[in-house]
Formats: structure tokens, C-alpha cells, sequence
């Protein structure tokens, strides 16, 4: 199992490196470019080039973590099984018309306006 473990560790780390190694150079490339000729700009090393998405991935992307995931079927079948029966009802109501939720056709809705 510990073997498993550290082989899976391996590729997910090796991964990793090359993406980031090929997210630099794409960067570096795209910038070298396009911005000198466009905006006369001076062209990026592949260290500037990384630390560019860097800060573009902090400014623009954060580091947060990824809602979904493996765990949310299984956690949304355990938040369900704890509800009581008027929350699942409200909770199928809530969710009736929304698309791909698979708790039936989308209900009708009516609009009664008042007359003006």
C-alpha cells in the first residue's frame, strides 16, 4: 500500500513540474510575442515568465480549493439521509425545475401579476 502511495505521489509531483514548466514557457513565449510588438514592451525570461503566472494566479485565481471533488455524491447522500421528511420536500421543491438535478420534469410556473 506505501508503495502504491509513493508511486502515486511520484506522478502526481512529476505532473505538476511539467505543467508548471509548460505553463512558463507558454507564457514566456506568448509574452516574447506578442508584447514588444504590440506595445513595445521588453521581452520575459522563463523566471519572469513563472513569476508572471504566479501573480496572475494570485490576483486572478487565488488559492482556494476546488468545490466538487471525489467525496460530494457521498456527502450530499449523507446530508440527505440526515434530513427529516419536510426538509427533503422542501429540498426537492427547491431543486424541482433546476436542470439536471433528477427529481423530475421542471415544474410550471404560473405568474399570476396583479392587474395594474
Amino acid at each position: 500500500m506505501k508503495k502504491y502511495r509513493f508511486t502515486r505521489a511520484l506522478k502526481i509531483i512529476t505532473f505538476v513540474v511539467i505543467a508548471t514548466l509548460a505553463f512558463g514557457l507558454l507564457v514566456m513565449h506568448l509574452w516574447n510575442w506578442l508584447m514588444p510588438a504590440i506595445f513595445g514592451l521588453r521581452t520575459l525570461t522563463f523566471l519572469q515568465a513563472l513569476g508572471l503566472l504566479l501573480l496572475s494566479k494570485l490576483l486572478f485565481g487565488g488559492f482556494h480549493r476546488h468545490v466538487g471533488g471525489r467525496g460530494w455524491r457521498r456527502h450530499m447522500e449523507e446530508r440527505f439521509a440526515n434530513m427529516t421528511p419536510e426538509e427533503r420536500e422542501r429540498f426537492r421543491s427547491g431543486m424541482r425545475g433546476r436542470r439536471g438535478c433528477g427529481f423530475g420534469p421542471p415544474a410550471k410556473a404560473t405568474s399570476e401579476r396583479a392587474p395594474v
